[in-house]
């Protein structure tokens, strides 16, 4: 092996050594700085240069999720998630009935409003109400967690690792849709099915439950026009090819006009965008196209399962389960996007977004979202812990990993993909 591969190899491996474990002795790091000091490293020690490594980013995916970000802030100003949160709560009867509308619309929203954006304004509104309840918040709060990725599941905007994926296939927002809705809405009748039955002594009361009081806060007049050009987006998002325009040029152009006719002041908006998580996300395009100039990434592409598609299907989601858990679902994402560039296979890329998000579920540190949802709820003095988590996340993801290989194998069997 030459040297230049070997100090790609080095630094790939510190990389995401720093993104497991973000924790280290004598170290300030978290992802997001680990994950730059990998990029700064391959330029540093002419792995690429430095116009390579501008180019090496894919701003198509950094554009569709800066995009997103800036209408998802604005309806988070605009009180739009307390809005949904009351508005279908309030028909909640029963405990069992709490516990269906949380999956659906926390699923549903994580479809269209990013995953990671819902469980950190769902989740406060969750832990409220079973307080006022005097239920067990912890049933609901890793339901929701687990929905929040399920519901993700079926659309390239739900999640991240879907953005990537569907902006490096090239598949249209409504074939996407329709081959992962069936995955994801029955992986959320799963993850009902079995929270129940985890947790039987929760839903035994019968008793209707009332919502007394509203502390919920909305913006009315301003939702009146951010919501119309959040749901406006959503609909060109399936007629992006009729148009002429791309995914991440729609979002851009939804986020330009919720700035400028929006009634929250565009600072404040701006304020709010993740901006570390761009960092993130732009850091890792970097350092994986380092080892995949130095020619690391042939020897994944040797590997004979992933050479069809029937094997595929089963390999990816194998390989999701485990990456997942060790660096998490979306830089397992981008270090496997140079991979699947060159299988051309619509089945692998469905695939991908199917395993690597449903594998975000089998524990705490999975996905992004279980870790927010984590976090909110022990700031509230709510604590979810791993192996109470693990129990009902490793039998939900088995589950819908069953659903997930065989629901795309039966599409690709008769001849949908």
């Amino acid at each position: 092996m030459e040297n230049i591969q070997i100090v790609a190899l080095i630094i790939f491996f510190v990389t995401y050594v720093g993104i497991i474990f973000t924790r280290l002795p004598w170290i300030n790091i978290d992802r997001p700085s680990a994950a730059f000091f990998g990029a700064v490293a391959m330029i540093l020690f002419s792995v690429l240069s430095f116009e390579e490594a501008v180019l090496s980013i894919d701003f198509n995916t950094i554009a569709l999720l800066l995009g997103m970000m800036i209408i998802i802030s604005t309806l988070q100003l605009d009180g739009f998630f307390s809005f949904i949160a009351r508005k279908t709560m309030v028909y909640s009867r029963t405990q069992f009935r709490l516990l269906v509308i949380i999956v659906f619309v926390t699923g549903i929203s994580s479809a269209f409003m990013v995953n990671d954006a819902v469980v950190l304004l769902f989740t406060p509104v969750i832990i409220a109400l079973c307080h006022t309840y005097r239920i067990n918040p912890i049933p609901y709060l890793i339901a929701e967690i687990l929905a929040s990725n399920a519901g993700s599941v079926m659309t390239m905007t739900g999640n991240p690792q879907n953005m990537l994926i569907g902006v490096s296939s090239g598949i249209s927002y409504g074939i996407f849709l329709l081959r992962l809705l069936p995955v994801s809405v029955l992986s959320m009748v799963v993850i009902i099915i079995v929270i129940r039955w985890l947790y039987p002594a929760n839903f035994k009361d019968k008793s209707p439950l009332q919502i007394s009081g509203n502390d919920f806060e909305y913006n009315y007049k301003s939702m009146r026009v951010s919501v119309p050009i959040f749901l406006a987006v959503v609909l060109l998002f399936f007629f992006s090819n009729l148009l002429g325009l791309s995914i991440p040029m729609i979002a851009l152009l939804g986020g330009s006009m919720i700035l400028i006719f929006g009634k929250i002041r565009p600072s404040k908006v701006i304020q709010k965008i993740d901006w570390v998580l761009l960092l993130f996300f732009a850091s890792l395009f970097i350092v994986v196209h380092g080892i995949e100039k130095v020619g690391l990434m042939q020897y994944i592409v040797s590997s004979e399962p992933l050479r069809s598609d029937a094997g595929g299907v089963i390999a990816l989601h194998g390989i999701s389960l485990v990456a997942s858990q060790v660096v998490s679902n979306v830089p397992f994402t981008i270090a496997l996007l140079p991979l699947m560039k060159t299988l051309s296979s619509e089945t692998l890329w469905i695939t991908l977004a199917s395993a690597s998000t449903l594998a975000g579920n089998a524990t705490i540190i999975g996905a992004m979202a279980n870790l927010i949802v984590i976090e909110s709820a022990k700031n509230q003095q709510v604590k979810i812990g791993f192996f109470e988590f693990f129990k009902a996340g490793i039998i939900t993801t088995i589950l819908t990993f069953i659903l997930s290989m065989g629901i795309i194998l039966l599409e690709m069997k008769a001849g949908v993909l």
